[in-house]
């Protein structure tokens, strides 16, 4: 029996607080299950926008999506986590990953580090965070026991033996640094290399007691009634991924409502993925989808 779906939806926008809290309203009666809030520069800040995500609505869970963990000194996020779980009614998730944008990097004055550098501290983010949030001196204390759920995002093999050997949620980016270009450029992996990716995932999680929930990013959601026109668009932008591999690809979702809700079975059964997100401009679009699968 496959886990139920979740479906999620990144915020990135904050106009007014009443503005924002209203678009938190409307996606909890469209039926999103998460709001999330990024981690880059030149969107909200995390926490104070989950938390008055979490004011505004009753139903959803918020969570991270995800933090880069580059930017974060573990004892200070520790602090955070616990505070705003606390603020939510223990509705907090918490995404991690280890950052791809250089150029936010040096904008922070922050240390860039190579690609192992900076696997290595979110490693210690997450050794320290499980060490922290579970200690029943630490104050702030958690809503949630020992801690909110990890999300870990990410494609290479350490991510991913990280994810499997730690995390609650394991989120797939679709994407990997384009050779040659500058740091934070990506390209979509093809569907056949993203399903070897998660087969590397599987086996590296192979003795876990308990599976975890498998989570992908839609980049965009399209509405057609020529699904092969709106691939082909995007071929130009695939960086050499042709039209039947964007046609199959989770990445895109494209057609009618029941045409995408079928893809997102056919995305189920072949990758495992169960929680999926959208980014904000898809807010209205992809909610008849949601609803046509709710309950599948």
């Amino acid at each position: 029996m496959p886990r139920p779906f979740r479906f999620g939806v990144n915020l990135a926008v904050v106009d007014s607080g009443d503005a924002w809290r209203d678009k938190c309203r409307r996606a909890e009666e469209l039926g999103y299950d998460v709001l999330l809030v990024p981690d880059h520069l030149g969107a909200p800040a995390p926490f104070p926008a989950l938390t008055a995500a979490a004011e505004a609505t009753e139903r959803p869970r918020v969570g991270t999506f995800v933090l880069n963990a580059g930017f974060w000194n573990p004892a200070l996020l520790a602090r955070e986590i616990a505070t705003c779980d606390r603020l939510t009614g223990g509705r907090l998730e918490v995404g991690l990953g280890t950052g791809y944008v250089r150029s936010e990097y040096e904008r922070a004055g922050l240390p860039w580090g190579s690609p192992g550098e900076r696997v290595d501290h979110l490693e210690h983010t997450v050794d320290e965070l499980e060490r922290l949030l579970a200690d029943p001196e630490h104050v702030p204390a958690p809503e949630q026991r020992p801690r909110p759920p990890l999300l870990i995002g990410g494609n290479g093999d350490r991510v991913l033996t990280l994810a499997a050997r730690r995390a609650d949620i394991a989120a797939f980016t679709g994407g990997r640094q384009l050779p040659g270009a500058p740091d934070g450029v990506l390209r979509l992996l093809s569907p056949g290399e993203l399903e070897q990716r998660v087969a590397a995932y599987r086996r590296l999680a192979a003795d876990r007691e308990a599976p975890a929930e498998l989570n992908f990013l839609v980049q965009q959601v399209t509405v057609t009634d020529d699904r092969r026109a709106a691939a082909r668009e995007l071929v130009p932008h695939a960086m050499g991924l042709s039209e039947d591999e964007l046609l199959e690809h989770p990445a895109l979702l494209c057609g009618s409502t029941a045409e995408m809700a079928d893809q997102v079975l056919v995305h189920r059964e072949r990758y495992g993925f169960t929680y999926f997100c959208v980014h904000e401009p898809a807010l209205e679009t992809f909610a008849p989808v949601l609803r046509e699968l709710r309950g599948a």
